[in-house]
């Protein structure tokens, strides 16, 4: 049995060096390999023998997240491996929402990248320790967040803001004025380390709250 693979990055070096990696291992051929994501779409709505999609996060007009998700919720059959120089919890957090099979990180060894593709072709899941280990400390700091320092009003206030109430509106929904919630704002700023409305957003994520 040979395993069709996709590689999608936009760094034509690296994309190459995967591609001359693939060429040394028996039953493994690169079917395609591109920088966008979209081509990768259009090419598995044509054809059904695709094992796996070896793709980068950052990339033009569509990143890898939104890829997987596309991938996972369209073509199941098909697994996924992301391989990005990204260490970002928040990125692995809506990843492994949404099914991704595995991730490493560029800097991983031509061993461990073997490692990794023959797992997650096997049917199993390969998150590399660096990239588990920084995962596991942000749910740690998540929880003690959520345990220590802030009050109920206050992750109360933190999941409105995440879903994106305006001023007003949670102001509305809480029964206390327009003044307190900007009050409660800058004190989540301050107690997240936050620098604005997204940095809380992600904290949100990370406590469960959306």
């Amino acid at each position: 049995m040979t395993y069709k693979i996709i590689i999608v990055d936009d760094h034509q070096m690296f994309m190459d060096g995967l591609v001359s990696i693939f060429e040394d291992i028996d039953a493994m051929e690169v079917a395609l390999k591109t920088d966008k994501a979209k081509t990768v779409m259009t090419y598995l709505e044509h054809t059904n023998d695709i094992d796996l999609v070896i793709s980068d996060i950052s990339m033009p007009e569509m990143d890898g997240i939104e890829l997987n998700s596309h991938i996972k919720k369209n073509f199941p059959q098909v697994s996924t491996l992301m391989v990005s120089m990204h260490n970002n919890p928040n990125m692995f957090h809506q990843l492994k929402q949404n099914g991704v099979d595995g991730y490493v990180q560029k800097n991983a060894s031509k061993t461990e990248l073997i490692k990794a593709v023959k797992t997650v072709l096997s049917g199993e899941n390969y998150f590399s320790d660096v990239v588990t280990q920084t995962y596991k400390d942000s749910l740690f700091t998540s929880q003690k967040a959520k345990e220590g320092p802030l009050s109920k009003r206050e992750l109360q206030v933190l999941e409105l803001i995440a879903r994106e109430y305006t001023t007003n509106e949670i102001a509305e929904k809480l029964f206390i004025s327009k003044h307190t919630v900007e009050t409660y704002r800058k004190n989540l700023l301050l107690k997240l380390g936050a620098k604005n409305l997204a940095g809380l957003t992600k904290h949100a994520i990370y406590l469960g709250l959306i």
